[in-house]
């Protein structure tokens, strides 16, 4: 009887952890000025870096284009990236423009702190010499998703209350003999 109470306090702290370690994501949104929604997320980034551009309740293709990257289109129902130029300015809020059906929706992109440019590649950086597998690169090829956290979360809520309800058999079947 006692088993319950204890995974739903073990369900609650993985809750709990889920929620202090969740990235927080920040967008720019449509705010509303428009019969289609609209966003670029994150809403801060550095030169050199991805964005998500997002178009809702548009029943055919959008195009967003900035002064920081080159236009993209947006199929219907979909979401498309695009990178930021290295050259843009940090600390400037760039102007996105979203157009769906023939009328346009504005928000701002704003590039944060300066990072470095790439190195143009020259003929002797580009030969490359034999080697062998390159390993150990693991988890640090790609950030961790949501999916990925609640999937993690979930295995330890799992394994602690497993752990919980062996440890109760096991006490009270050593206090039946």
């Amino acid at each position: 009887m006692r088993a319950i109470p204890a995974a739903s306090a073990v369900a609650l702290l993985g809750v709990a952890a889920l929620a202090l370690t969740a990235p927080a994501a920040t967008a720019a949104v449509d705010g509303g000025t428009t019969p289609f929604g609209f966003s670029v997320t994150p809403a801060t980034v550095a030169p050199g870096g991805r964005v998500t551009l997002g178009v809702t309740n548009c029943s055919s293709t959008a195009t967003a284009s900035s002064g920081v990257f080159d236009t993209v289109n947006i199929p219907a129902g979909r979401t498309a990236l695009a990178t930021v130029d290295w050259d843009a300015r940090a600390g400037t809020a760039y102007q996105v423009t979203f157009t769906c059906n023939g009328v346009t929706g504005r928000t701002n992109l704003t590039v944060a702190g300066a990072t470095r440019a790439p190195v143009a590649p020259t003929a002797a950086s580009t030969a490359i010499a034999p080697a062998g597998v390159r390993g150990g690169l693991g988890g640090s090829v790609g950030g961790v998703t949501g999916g990925e956290l609640a999937a993690g979360t979930a295995l330890v809520v799992v394994a602690a209350a497993g752990a919980v309800h062996a440890a109760r058999r096991r006490g009270s079947a050593s206090r039946a003999h």
